[in-house]
């Protein structure tokens, strides 16, 4: 999957926005309700474009052992998000599906007027 159609995909959510809030403008970021769901470094070192979604840690572990195009976490400390390279062996009906989950998780930790406050969104 290219970069266009996993933009496509996040701003297909309920919801969802885009920015580039970080210093240098190079990380474009996905939001729901304000939080981060997905974001992407748009100048990679190695020129391989990777995003990083959040995820439970068990499931992110599976994905890990199952596919090589995903890795741990832009953040060692923390095993709830974990790294898509987006033109790898991950097949894009998954990725879609990631998508998804990686907003279902953000959701489940909002406080839950914020929850309803989502789920009555057109």
């Amino acid at each position: 999957m290219d970069l266009e159609t996993f933009r496509e995909y996040c701003l297909a959510v309920k919801g969802a926005g885009e920015s580039l809030p970080f210093l240098g403008n190079n990380v474009l970021v996905f939001k729901v309700m304000g939080k981060m769901f997905a974001m992407v470094p748009l100048e990679p070192r190695d020129g391989v474009i990777r995003a990083h979604m959040k995820c439970d840690a068990e499931y992110a572990a599976q994905l890990r052992e199952s596919y090589g195009g995903i890795g741990p976490g832009f953040d060692p400390r923390s095993d709830t998000w974990y790294t898509l390279t987006l033109e790898s062996d991950v097949p894009e009906r998954l990725i879609r599906e990631l998508i998804g989950r990686s907003v279902s998780e953000v959701i489940r930790a909002l406080p839950k007027y914020r929850q309803e406050e989502y789920r009555r969104m057109p």
